[in-house]
């Protein structure tokens, strides 16, 4: 699918087509309805055969399915693994201690720095 209206950010180097979408429906000679996911979902869902190619398999384009286990309001819990840094920030004329905690998840793992009280309280575990 092309990228058309405003889906993808107009940038100069932004790819021709965008994803492998399945079509839904034949809506009229020259036109198909195709079942986009939720982050494109400000186009509007029926598109010109002029905009749509045939998708040619590649064995490179294949992702290995993970064991994610998704939640009903479709987020995906990830655990704290270990903490890399503590600091102390003055906000206010308080000092607040935060940590550096590295997030696993599905995908890989990510630092963010959070409040150690609130850490402490959720997972104990990682002070120990």
């Amino acid at each position: 699918m092309t990228s058309v209206g405003l889906a993808l950010k107009s940038k100069k180097l932004t790819p021709q087509f965008i994803g492998v979408y399945q079509i839904s429906e034949r809506v009229g000679s020259v036109a198909h309805r195709v079942a986009l996911p939720p982050n494109v979902s400000n186009l509007h869902d029926v598109f010109h055969v002029s905009q749509l190619r045939k998708y040619i398999m590649d064995p490179s384009n294949v992702i290995p399915m993970d064991d994610i286990q998704v939640r009903d309001n479709l987020t995906v819990e990830t655990l704290p693994m270990r903490i890399e840094d503590h600091k102390m920030k003055q906000v206010r004329g308080k000092d607040i201690s935060l940590v550096k905690v590295v997030w696993g998840g599905a995908s890989e793992e990510s630092m963010m720095w959070e409040l150690e009280s609130k850490m402490r309280e959720s997972y104990p575990t990682l002070f120990e």
